[in-house]
């Protein structure tokens, strides 16, 4: 297990203070909004119970295009164009249309935090709010409480800053997942929509350069991978140590509510089915901290921002239902169904379409910089009043 970077005891300070914007959580969603804050001159807290980089929960892959456009290369271990899938009863090789990376949590991390020039860091674990769409927010700490006028909730898919009562597993709309990271090397992405290791979900193998990252997702939060995922360890001829786990949300939330904004997870931001939460986190964080700082800039306020990022996550639900009951229906398919559209996905133009079609659900090109805001243009005067 990873060893606690944070400090603990008597080196735990008091912390108070009142910010233009808190962001709490460090992970991908928080440190993406605050990257676009970076020189607008705000006062910028991040807070997150772990150091930037210290726990790694994922994964870890994301689409290539993405990575290039936020600046992130440089932590990329390993870079696919095809994703190789097993059932029982075949192997099938699907040709992707765009290229997929594994990278370095940490390393990625330090690069995001690196673009997020201008802002502070503190570690603190969050325990609530008061306040809310009406006046500053006071965001409460283990260490004291934080004041601003801009809350962003980026804690992942326990919603801390939420008003309603928590939902624990089993009853939360959440799946489960457990991963491996046992030195070695490979050459692919690989999937298993294989019963004998998890029926209601999938298992996965990536390589990621001098290790490989073995895990095993279940859609229902009842059903334990800790054995399924020693078993495909195993079978794939690798230790299972280094474990790592974490729950996943399968359906979105509202990404505003009195008066704070939700990134990531505590916005549902995962892809059913695939349980790709990093390209979601990454570009609605892109997108709610341009509307932040529009705020900062003086160009709308902070409920118009609230109305515009909740409007933009909003839009992508009917897509996310449609994932959602696909997920659901997969314990039901395995076998002839699940196999004929395992083989149709071999087929170029098939697998081509399809990925394609789910990429531009949360597309990379949103993070791309946003265009200059234009000049106002200043009427031209009549010559003989400038000659006045």
């Amino acid at each position: 297990m990873p060893r606690r970077a944070t400090k603990r005891g008597a080196e735990r300070t008091p912390l108070t203070g009142r910010y233009d914007v808190v962001i709490c959580g460090a992970s991908f969603g928080g440190l993406a909004v605050a990257r676009e804050l970076r020189g607008t001159g705000a006062r910028v807290l991040v807070v997150d119970r772990y150091e930037i980089g210290e726990k790694q929960t994922s994964a870890c892959a994301a689409p290539t295009t993405l990575l290039e456009h936020m600046g992130l290369e440089a932590s990329i271990k390993q870079t696919f164009g095809r994703l190789v899938t097993h059932t029982p009863w075949q192997r099938a090789v699907w040709p992707l249309p765009f290229r997929f990376s594994t990278f370095d949590y940490r390393r990625l991390c330090e690069l995001l935090w690196e673009q997020c020039d201008g802002a502070e860091f503190e570690t603190a674990k969050v325990d609530g709010r008061s306040g809310g769409e009406r006046g500053e927010i006071v965001v409460h700490t283990d260490r004291g409480d934080l004041a601003a006028p801009l809350v962003v909730d980026a804690l992942g898919w326990r919603r801390v800053l939420g008003t309603g009562p928590a939902v624990q597993p089993p009853d939360a709309a959440l799946s489960r997942g457990l991963e491996v990271h046992p030195s070695g090397s490979g050459t692919d992405l690989e999937l298993w929509l294989d019963p004998r290791y998890i029926s209601p979900g999938y298992s996965w193998s990536f390589a990621a350069g001098d290790e490989v990252r073995i895990g095993v997702g279940a859609y229902d939060p009842r059903v334990h991978v800790k054995q399924p995922t020693v078993s495909l360890a195993r079978d794939t001829g690798h230790d299972a140590i280094r474990y790592q786990g974490n729950w996943i949300p399968h359906r979105l939330r509202p990404a505003a509510e009195d008066g704070v904004f939700f990134v990531g997870d505590s916005a549902g931001h995962c892809f059913p089915v695939t349980a790709e939460g990093i390209r979601p986190a990454l570009v609605f964080g892109i997108v709610c901290g341009r509307e932040i700082r529009a705020v900062l800039e003086g160009r709308q306020t902070r409920a118009d921002a609230l109305r515009r990022y909740a409007a933009d996550s909003a839009s992508h639900r009917h897509k996310w239902e449609a994932i959602y009951r696909g997920q659901q229906s997969i314990r039901h398919v395995h076998g002839p169904v699940l196999d004929f559209f395992v083989w149709l996905f071999r087929r170029r133009r098939v697998s081509h379409w399809g990925f394609q079609k789910y990429l531009d659900i949360v597309s990379p090109e949103r993070a791309l910089p946003a265009p200059p805001l234009a000049s106002p243009r200043v009427p031209e005067r009549p010559r003989d009043a400038v000659a006045a």
